[in-house]
Formats: C-alpha cells, sequence, structure tokens
C-alpha cells in the first residue's frame, strides 16, 4: 500500500465552480470484533500522553487505489466484494485492537472532587464504517498544485477533537468510491495512539484483508501490547482538575489557507544531507532533519520575517527508543513529545547555510533521552 496525496487542476476547478462534486454516503454500519476477547471487556486507562491529546484533533489518514480495469470484472460485484470483505476483515482486526471499538467515558464525582477519562472497550455500537461515492476521477485528486476542499470530505470525523469520542466512534472508515479508484479513509481517536499505533493497525488489518477465507485465527506480524505506561506513582485512574470539560476543551478554527503537497525525491534528499552534513564536517545529521532544517528556512525566507524576530521549527519524537527500558513499537498508545527543536532569529536562520539549522535539530533530537521524557511528564502531572 502507498500514501496518496493531492491537489487540483484548472480543468477540474472550471467544472466544480459550477456544479461542485460532494461525498454521497450511500450506506452506513457500524462493526464490532468478530470474536470476543476477554481483555475487551475491560477498562482502558488513559496515561498523561494519552490524555493531553484530548483537544486535539483524530487521526486522519487514508490510502487511494485503482479499480480493476479487467473487462472481466463486474463493477457491482467488485465494489460489493470489496465492502464485505473489508468489513469482515475490520471485525477480525478489531478483535486484536479491541479499543477502537469503545468510546470514552468521563467518570465524576464532587465530594470528594473527582474527574477521570477513560476508554469502555465494551460498552459501545463499535467502529463506524461508511460506504460513499464522489463523481471524480483519481486524476481529479492527484494532478493540481493545491489540495481541493473535498479531500476533507474523504474523512468522517473532520474538524472533530478526541474529547468528541465520548458521543462519536474511536474509529471510523470511509470508503469512497471514485469514478475510476477507491479511497479508504480512517479516523482513529488520538487519545488511543499515536501514528505508530495507527500505522500497527492500518498494516494488520491489511494483512488479515489479504489472507483468503474468513479465518478468525489468522496470525498477525506485530500484535498490539496493550499494558499501558505510566510514570512511577502515577494512574491508572488520573484525576483532572476540572468540573466540565469546557475547562480544558478547546476548538481552534484555523483560518482559511491553501493546501499544498511538496515531493523530494530520495536523490535529492540524499543530496541536501549530503551538503548539511558537509557544511558542519560531520556524518551524524540525519535525512529528516536535512529536510526538516530546509523546509524551516524556506518557510522563514517566505514569510519575510523582521531580522530578530524568533522563529522555531517543532517535531514530533517517539520515546518508545527513548525510554530506558524502551517501550516495544507494538505498544499501542500515545508515546510521542513535540519536540521544540529549533530556535533562532530570522536573520541568523538565514544568514546561516542549511548545515548550520541541521545540526540545532540534531542536537536536540539527541538530547531528547529518557531524562528529558520524565522530566515533561513530571512537569505535566504538577
Amino acid at each position: 500500500m502507498a500514501i496518496a496525496y493531492w491537489s487540483l487542476t484548472s480543468s477540474t476547478l472550471c467544472r466544480t465552480m459550477s456544479t461542485p462534486p460532494v461525498v454521497e454516503r450511500v450506506s452506513e454500519c457500524f462493526i464490532k470484533p468478530q470474536h470476543s476477547n476477554h481483555e475487551s471487556n475491560q477498562i482502558c486507562y488513559l496515561t498523561p500522553w494519552d490524555i493531553a491529546m484530548l483537544s486535539a484533533h483524530y487521526i486522519q489518514k487514508g490510502l487511494l487505489f485503482k479499480k480493476p480495469s479487467s473487462p472481466l470484472v463486474s463493477h457491482n460485484n467488485f465494489i460489493e466484494n470489496l465492502l464485505q470483505k473489508l468489513k469482515h476483515s475490520l471485525s477480525l482486526t478489531l478483535f486484536h485492537f479491541y479499543p477502537l471499538a469503545g468510546r470514552l467515558v468521563t467518570h465524576q464525582t464532587h465530594d470528594p472532587p473527582f474527574y477521570a477519562v477513560f476508554v469502555d472497550c465494551n460498552n459501545s455500537d463499535g467502529a463506524r464504517f461508511i460506504h460513499a461515492t464522489l463523481d471524480m476521477t483519481i486524476s481529479d485528486i492527484l494532478s493540481p498544485v493545491d489540495v481541493p476542499p473535498i479531500v476533507q470530505s474523504l474523512f468522517d470525523h473532520h474538524k472533530a477533537v478526541n474529547h468528541d469520542g465520548h458521543t462519536m466512534p474511536l474509529l471510523s472508515v470511509q470508503v469512497t468510491e471514485f469514478v475510476d479508484g477507491v479511497f479508504i479513509g480512517c479516523s482513529m481517536n488520538h487519545t488511543l495512539g499515536d501514528g505508530t499505533s495507527y500505522w500497527n493497525f492500518f498494516n494488520t488489518w491489511s494483512q488479515i484483508f489479504q489472507v483468503q477465507g474468513h479465518e478468525h485465527d489468522v496470525p498477525i506480524s506485530h500484535p498490539p501490547i496493550h499494558n499501558r505506561w505510566f510514570p512511577e506513582g502515577c494512574g491508572p485512574l488520573i484525576n483532572l482538575p476540572f468540573k466540565h470539560h469546557d475547562d480544558f476543551i478547546n476548538r481552534y478554527e484555523t483560518p482559511l489557507l491553501r493546501e499544498r503537497i511538496f515531493h523530494f525525491s530520495a536523490e535529492s534528499i540524499a543530496k541536501l544531507k549530503a551538503k548539511a552534513n558537509s557544511e558542519c564536517n560531520t556524518t551524524k545529521i540525519s535525512s529528516f532533519q536535512s529536510l526538516s532544517a530546509l523546509v524551516w528556512r524556506c518557510i522563514t525566507r517566505a514569510r519575510r520575517l523582521p531580522y530578530d524576530q524568533r522563529t522555531s521549527c517543532k517535531l514530533s519524537a517517539n520515546n518508545r527508543t527513548r525510554m530506558e527500558p524502551p517501550l516495544p513499537q507494538e505498544y499501542f498508545g500515545n508515546s510521542i513529545y513535540t519536540l521544540n527543536a529549533g530556535t533562532a532569529t530570522s536573520g541568523k536562520l538565514l544568514e546561516n547555510g542549511i548545515g548550520w539549522a541541521a545540526w540545532k535539530l540534531h542536537k536536540s533530537v539527541v538530547n531528547h533521552n529518557d531524562r528529558a521524557v520524565l522530566e515533561t511528564l513530571k512537569e505535566w502531572l504538577e
């Protein structure tokens, strides 16, 4: 599977000005784990990393596929078979990732004062599954410069925040049928897991989907680990200092922006990495750090900031390998931290080369170790 990115052609724009395409829902149902899992009847407690996500948006990512071009394949049979197989394999996958079929619950008392949020893995309708159609082609989505706004409609939980998981499904799958393709968009509540957890779920679903038949005991490569990690002396039920969710849930509305996807070839990134390391006389700067430094400098230059205005570059750091002992990659939950990886004035950033900026990012990443992670958690709990 490959992730697809989107933009909009001028011809499509002319057409949509008169008759803008809309995503039409054909059907909707809820999917529960195919078989009972004794663990699925339990409460899934939220760690500080998880609770910190309550005001953030759902993780929303998807994959775009071409429809089969063989004349031997009936269109109606293809879609019907695809939907049935996706539903069945999703049900089998939820057996392993059972918190995704649950709902958020708040437990509150006034005497003594207590306010806690957790996941009820059992008392829920399950994960939502939607079949929708869109009268557009893959080319309409992929070819142009700007990302078309219609892409937002390919996901069920656009603009929802994770706290909405009290009333909305923690996982929603929308299968949108194009003229010549199919888009599978997933919205996963971010309190349940980070990007590493999300892709373990999606890859496991893909693995189960590809197994023929209706076996319920399909072996999977990376079984999720649901034993949540808490810092010493914390949890499993964290008492939040609030009386109502309006005291800590924020719904930030971004201004209207143009969205664009930039693609960097492996060759160009290799040259970028070599340049950054050469400027610093080292071999330690990574490809990602080099690319991040390039984007940081380009955005700063394009914004034409005053010479002495401070800028920063933030990176999302996976804490799993930084912990002592490390958490396994299969740990299902959040284990990330937004790292303020680089800070500099606009003038200083642009006066120096890409290696100078990349080295600042490199040092911040290297210094983000077990001690730094625990110190950040301590400050959050205080």
